[in-house]
């Protein structure tokens, strides 16, 4: 879904009510890309939630982060229900989904990688059939009237600056130039879900909470916390967080997208 690294920060979040706090860094982010990009050890299979996994290059690693083992503790799965999943990675929450009853998951990413890496762990766990993968930039790759019970993004919560054009793809499993992904999500989620369904976004107190505010107040959108959870890592305390999305009347010159 090419600048040079620096230090960063792990403040706390609160997107519904807290003021602005310092943001981390993007170049440490960066740097984390290119250091679990790059590494010796880095495997081709990895443990979590007490499955082993694939994990093929130039896809996200959960193995050297917690935010994906995070966000599928915190995510329920209804039997019978149905799934999208935006920026698919290696697949674990797409197939853990269907592993615990979903009728029907589309899981998406813009890296055409992450989308075989999540369809070999599919079969990998016997759920090929329930499991569909498609290379897309966001709802890109979705017909115009496809809706899911429940709509996920696991997001690229660290927002660097709208200049930088020359990130790997890897990379962009990391940072949002400009939120460009964040704004597109905001704008269009809400109406991929039937009624009585949610969609949630995975933010992270790396991210930029007053510009996820703002661009949720000119799309519309009313942001709420429906769980969260605080996890040491190795520069910090990092909170994440589950968003649900709802259309709402939106601020003052902003616009209901």
């Amino acid at each position: 879904m090419t600048e040079r690294p620096a230090p960063d920060t792990s403040p706390a979040l609160d997107v519904s009510a807290a003021p602005a706090s310092p943001v981390t860094d993007y170049r440490g982010s960066l740097r984390r890309s290119r250091e679990s990009r790059g590494r010796r050890d880095r495997p081709a299979e990895f443990p979590l939630a007490g499955r082993d996994w694939t994990l093929l290059d130039e896809v996200f690693p959960p193995v050297y982060s917690p935010s994906t083992e995070t966000f599928l503790g915190l995510l329920d799965f209804p039997r019978g229900s149905t799934l999208l999943e935006i920026g698919c990675g290696a697949g674990v929450i797409a197939v853990s989904a269907a592993l615990a009853g979903c009728a029907y998951v589309v899981a998406t990413d813009v890296n055409p990688h992450a989308v075989r890496n999540t369809a070999l762990n599919a079969a990998r766990h016997g759920v090929a059939g329930r499991v569909r993968c498609r290379e897309s930039d966001m709802f890109a790759g979705l017909a115009p009237d496809e809706t899911f019970d429940l709509v996920f993004w696991h997001s690229n919560f660290v927002l660097a600056p709208e200049r930088l054009t020359r990130l790997s793809l890897h990379d962009m499993a990391y940072v949002d130039p400009g939120y460009r992904a964040h704004r597109a999500f905001l704008r269009e989620a809400p109406d991929r879900v039937r009624p009585g369904g949610d969609a949630l976004l995975g933010f992270g107190s790396r991210g930029d909470a007053a510009s996820l505010r703002r661009l949720a107040d000119e799309a519309g959108v009313v942001l709420t916390t429906v769980a969260a959870r605080a996890v040491r890592e190795r520069d910090g305390v990092v909170e994440y967080r589950l968003l649900r999305l709802s259309r709402g009347a939106p601020a003052a010159g902003g616009t209901t997208g």
